[in-house]
C-alpha cells in the first residue's frame, strides 16, 4: 500500500504539528472547559480543507471536523482536556509554572494532535490517488470528568462511522487488546431537617446518618457482588459543625463492572441501599447523574492493522537530550517508583529493566482481561468497531496524572511519540478504508464481542448535557 504523501505531510508539517500541541499544552484547559483549546485545532483542519460541525450535543468544546464523501467512514478520536492542580514546566523535576493550577497530566494535548495530523495526512494521501471515503477528526472534551464521548454517542455523531481509531500516550509502544471496566457515577443527596444537637434533637433528621448508613449497607454488599467489580466513594458533604444536625449531606461514588449488564445490576443494588437508608433515618433522596462509560468492546482484525503499522512507522527516535531528561527524571522519582513500574511491565511481557525510554515496539498482546480504569472509548466501541495503542511519550516509571506527565508532554519525548501515533493512526485509516475485507472482519468481531448484548446509553434521559464538575455545587 503506498502511502508515500501521508507520511510526507506528516515529516514536513512536524513542526507546526508540535506548535499546536504546545498551543493545547500551555492553555492547559480542563474539561467542559476547553474552548480555545478546541478552537485551536478546529482552526488547524478548517485551514486543512475540513468541514467543520462546533458545539455539539450540546457541549461547546465538541467538534467534528469532516473531509471526504462516501464510505467508508473513519473517525479518529481526538481529547485536549486538562488535569486541574498539575501545573509544570517542561523540566525534569518538579516546578509547576503557577502553584495548583491545571496541567496536562494525562498528555491529551499529544493525543488530540496527533489524531488531527493523520487525519489530515489521511486526506492528502486519498487526494492524490483518488481514493473515495470519507475521514472524521471527533473532537472529545471532558474524557477525564464528564466523558465527553458518552454525549457523542447519544446525540448520534458517530452515526454511519465504519470503524473508529484512538491512541492515548504512553511510556511504552504497543497495542493491546485489553478490555476496560464500565464506570456509573451518582451523588447520592440526602436532605434531612437541622436541628441543635444539644438542645432539641429530637426535632432533627441527620442527612449524614443516612450518608453513613448507606455507606455501611454498600460495605456489606460488596461480598456479594463479582470480584472483578469495584466500588469506590467519598463524602462530599458531611454537615457544618457538630451542633447542628446536618440537614444536608452528600457521598458520591464510581461503581465498575466489567460489562454494562453487571453495571446496571450493581448500580440498582446501590441505589436500593441509599432508598433504605433514607427510609430508615426519614430523609428524602436526591440521585444526581455526574456520569457514565461503557466498558471497551476489543477489536482484534483492528488491534492488528494498527500493530502492523507500529512496526511499520517504528518508534519514536530519541536522541541523547531526550535520555539525559528522563535520567535526571527518573532521580526525582520517589524511591521505588521506576522499580515498582519495571516490575509490573516485566509481568505484562515487556522487560524494560536499565532503560529510562521505551525504544523498541512491545509484542502485541491479545490479553482481553478488562484492565482496572474506564473511559468513554468504551461507549464509542459499543457503536462502531474501535481500537487504540500507545506510544512512548513519557518516562518509564512515570506516574499517571503527576507533574511527570505534564512535563514530558510538554517537551521532545513527548512531541516524539505524538509524531510517530500520527503515523501510525494515519497509516492504519488508509488500511481501513482500502481493505473491505479488513472491515468485514472487523465487523465480524464486534458483533461477536458484543455477544448479543444491546447498547443503552447510561445518560439519564432528562440529562441534556454533562453536568460541570468544575461548577460550585448547590446543595
Amino acid at each position: 500500500m503506498p502511502v508515500e504523501t501521508a507520511l510526507k505531510w506528516i515529516n514536513c508539517n512536524s513542526g507546526d504539528l508540535i506548535a499546536l500541541s504546545d498551543e493545547v499544552w500551555r492553555l492547559a484547559e480542563v474539561g467542559l472547559h476547553e474552548l480555545k483549546s478546541a478552537e485551536a485545532q478546529a482552526s488547524f483542519l478548517a485551514r486543512a480543507g475540513f468541514s467543520i460541525e462546533a458545539g455539539v450535543a450540546h457541549m461547546p468544546a465538541a467538534f467534528v471536523a469532516t473531509w471526504g464523501c462516501g464510505s467508508p467512514v473513519v473517525a479518529l478520536l481526538g481529547e485536549y482536556d486538562a488535569l486541574p492542580g498539575t501545573s509544570q514546566k517542561p523540566v525534569p523535576h518538579a516546578e509547576p509554572f503557577e502553584e495548583g493550577a491545571p496541567g496536562h497530566a494525562c498528555g491529551h494535548n499529544l493525543l488530540g494532535v496527533a489524531a488531527l495530523g493523520a487525519a489530515i495526512a489521511a486526506k492528502a494521501e486519498m487526494e492524490r490517488r483518488l481514493i473515495k471515503g470519507t475521514v472524521k477528526y471527533m473532537g472529545c472534551p471532558a474524557e477525564e470528568n464528564a466523558g465527553g464521548k458518552v454525549y457523542m454517542v447519544r446525540d448520534g455523531c458517530f452515526d454511519g462511522v465504519d470503524v473508529a481509531l484512538t491512541w492515548h500516550p504512553s511510556s511504552v509502544n504497543s497495542v493491546r487488546l485489553n478490555s476496560s471496566l464500565a464506570n456509573h457515577q451518582a451523588k447520592f443527596r440526602f436532605h434531612g431537617r437541622t436541628a441543635h444537637a444539644a438542645g432539641n434533637p429530637e426535632m432533627g433528621r441527620s442527612a449524614l446518618d443516612a450518608v453513613e448508613l448507606m455507606n455501611v449497607g454498600v460495605n456489606y454488599l460488596r461480598e456479594h457482588i463479582i470480584q472483578e467489580a469495584r466500588i469506590h466513594y467519598v463524602t462530599t458533604n458531611g454537615g457544618g459543625e457538630p451542633n447542628v444536625v446536618p440537614g444536608v449531606a452528600e457521598s458520591w461514588y464510581y461503581i465498575r463492572a466489567p460489562r454494562l449488564n453487571q453495571l446496571k445490576e450493581i448500580y440498582a443494588r446501590v441505589v436500593r441501599i441509599a432508598e433504605g437508608a433514607s427510609l430508615m433515618t426519614d430523609t428524602k433522596l436526591a440521585v444526581i447523574f455526574p456520569g457514565a462509560c461503557a466498558n471497551v468492546v476489543p477489536n482484534q482484525p483492528l488491534a492488528e492493522a494498527l500493530h502492523r503499522n507500529m512496526l511499520r512507522a517504528g518508534p519514536p527516535e530519541f536522541d541523547p537530550a531526550d535520555f539525559e531528561f528522563a535520567r535526571q527524571m527518573v532521580g526525582h522519582f520517589p524511591e521505588g517508583q521506576y522499580e515498582s513500574s519495571i516490575r509490573r511491565m516485566a509481568q505484562a511481557g515487556i522487560d524494560l529493566t536499565g532503560e529510562y525510554l521505551h525504544r523498541s515496539i512491545a509484542p502485541l498482546s491479545l490479553d482481553r482481561t478488562a484492565m482496572p480504569g474506564s473511559t468513554d472509548v468504551g461507549d464509542v466501541s459499543w457503536i462502531t468497531p474501535t481500537a487504540q495503542f500507545g506510544t512512548a511519550c513519557f518516562v518509564l516509571g512515570a506516574s499517571g496524572h503527576s507533574w511527570q506527565i505534564t512535563a514530558s508532554s510538554g517537551m521532545s519525548i513527548g512531541h516524539k511519540g505524538m509524531l510517530q501515533a500520527a503515523k501510525v493512526l494515519a497509516l492504519t485509516t488508509l488500511e481501513v478504508i482500502e481493505d473491505a475485507d479488513l472491515r468485514r472482519r472487523a465487523q465480524s468481531e464486534f458483533e461477536r464481542e458484543k455477544g448479543g448484548e444491546a447498547y443503552e446509553s447510561m445518560i439519564p434521559p432528562h440529562v441534556i448535557e454533562p453536568p460541570d464538575p468544575f461548577a460550585v455545587s448547590k446543595h
